[in-house]
């Protein structure tokens, strides 16, 4: 039941549900950029791949959170589609169903760290807090160079971006990876 609810069934309760998956989904092809991998040195495995998504998807809700109702609605939404996701796919990666949820709850965590690190950073306008958490959480702290850099710029740029966009009505459009690194504040 619950695969089938969330492959099939997943918007089918709460309104925003569907909005929220949508506006999830965008967040995950935007992390995908391959530009982000090539170009910045971002690890390109499952660590890596899992901040990423959790970084775009924290853009979405952030913006989401900014914007009168239903926003905080929706990004609870969109949060809910994104750990719906991630207990897919641990499923689908063969994770036992015990597991699943000791998980999926170790990813929440990281989650909500990572995404008050970089609310902070980036509410203070301070790109050497935002470079830090980055190079720490996803870089892992070794072997990044200039990728911190050029991530914190890209993400400064996506979040200058998403500002001029409402999102409650499910739209999202992200800069290219390689036009939001160019981009100057």
């Amino acid at each position: 039941m619950g695969l089938f609810r969330g492959v099939l069934g997943f918007w089918r309760g709460n309104p925003h549900e569907r909005t929220g998956y949508v506006l999830y989904t965008a967040a995950v092809a935007a992390a995908r950029d391959p530009y982000l991998y090539a170009a910045v040195g971002v690890p390109d495995t499952l660590d890596g791949r899992f901040d990423l998504v959790g970084l775009y998807t924290f853009l979405v809700i952030r913006r989401l959170q900014a914007q009168p109702r239903p926003g905080a609605e929706l990004a609870q939404a969109v949060f809910d589609a994104m750990f719906n996701d991630m207990d897919v796919n641990l499923r689908e990666m063969g994770v036992g169903d015990l597991s699943v949820g000791k998980k999926v709850k170790v990813m929440w965590e990281a989650f909500h760290g990572r995404a008050t690190a970089y609310a902070a950073a980036l509410d203070a306008g301070d790109a050497g807090a935002l470079e830090t958490a980055l190079a720490r959480n996803v870089w892992r702290g070794a072997g990044a160079g200039a990728g911190p850099a050029l991530l914190a710029a890209i993400v400064r740029a996506q979040d200058r971006h998403l500002a001029g966009q409402p999102l409650i009505d499910g739209q999202v459009a992200f800069l290219p990876a390689e036009a939001a690194a160019a981009a100057r504040p």
